[in-house]
């Protein structure tokens, strides 16, 4: 049986994937009360101790617009962090997996022969533009430099067990006729469950490198609020707004749609379009949609 440790465990995706890693792995699940990954003295301790299989990193600072005041912090805790797993790791032998996002993109958008904006493969070049971004792009290429024995997940616009964007509007609908949503930012909203089955699909395969992991299909962050009201039954007007007319501290990417390539050509999981995913994730947390 394979030991793995988990860390930022309490999180949305660390959640999901101690449910379904527990049955088949001795898990040692952590968050930042059990070690302090920035902390590389306890880090190395710990790991030593543990002589994990493998490592999967869900611990981040993942507030974007709080990265953007708080810089030191970004980095201590999504690239020197992510440092210490990896060096870590690779003294004790163990597979590297380290979760990153779609924010190590520009957002400006990659365009096919015909002149149309595709999606982002693997192989694109980043280009962040905000903290958070590049804070999570130096944590992949600490990774990349410590561990030859990493695995990449890129992913996007979670939605799982704890604070996310649908809970958040189906918060607001309670109070509100109607919602102002951004409609000119493109993404793939991404079910943690269908996260969770592909991480750990690839886990079991000869596999390494960086892969994108998003559900299938696009959508603005207006569209995506309209398919959880339609869910749900609500009357909730969204109303649609661009970026400019919403300003926030940390700039967001316009065009951040990811493509599995990689994954695809592997043969391994693939992950449900974001509405069935929405549909199951739904049902699960209130009944029948």
């Amino acid at each position: 049986m394979q030991t793995i440790l988990i860390t930022g465990c309490r999180g949305q995706l660390g959640l999901e994937l101690t449910r379904k890693l527990g049955a088949d792995c001795r898990l040692i699940p952590v968050d930042i009360e059990e070690l302090d990954i920035t902390d590389s003295a306890t880090v190395f301790d710990r790991v030593k101790k543990a002589k994990p299989d493998a490592i999967i990193n869900c611990a981040a600072y993942t507030n974007v617009d709080a990265c953007e005041h708080n810089v030191d912090l970004a980095y201590r805790v999504n690239a020197m962090g992510a440092r210490n797993l990896a060096c870590a790791s690779f003294e004790a032998g163990a597979k590297m997996v380290q979760i990153s996002t779609d924010y190590v993109f520009s957002g400006e958008g990659v365009r096919d022969e015909d002149g149309s904006v595709r999606a982002y493969v693997e192989n694109d070049r980043p280009g962040p533009i905000n903290v958070y971004g590049k804070s999570k792009l130096a944590g992949e290429e600490m990774v990349r430099a410590h561990n030859p024995r990493h695995l990449i997940f890129r992913t996007a616009w979670l939605f799982g067990e704890g604070a996310n964007f649908v809970r958040t509007m189906l918060r607001l609908a309670k109070d509100h006729d109607s919602i102002t949503v951004v409609n000119d930012q493109w993404g793939n909203p991404t079910s943690t469950k269908e996260l969770a089955r592909l991480i750990i699909d690839v886990m079991r395969r000869p596999e390494y490198g960086v892969f994108h992991a998003t559900c299938e299909g696009v959508c603005t962050w207006y569209e995506f609020a309209c398919e959880i009201f339609r869910l749900r039954g609500l009357e909730t007007r969204v109303v649609p707004c661009t970026s400019a007319e919403y300003p926030r501290p940390a700039p967001r990417p316009r065009y951040s749609m990811l493509d599995n390539r990689a994954a695809r050509l592997c043969g391994a999981y693939s992950m449900a379009h974001w509405k069935d995913a929405l549909f199951e994730y739904l049902e699960a947390q209130e009944g029948p949609c």
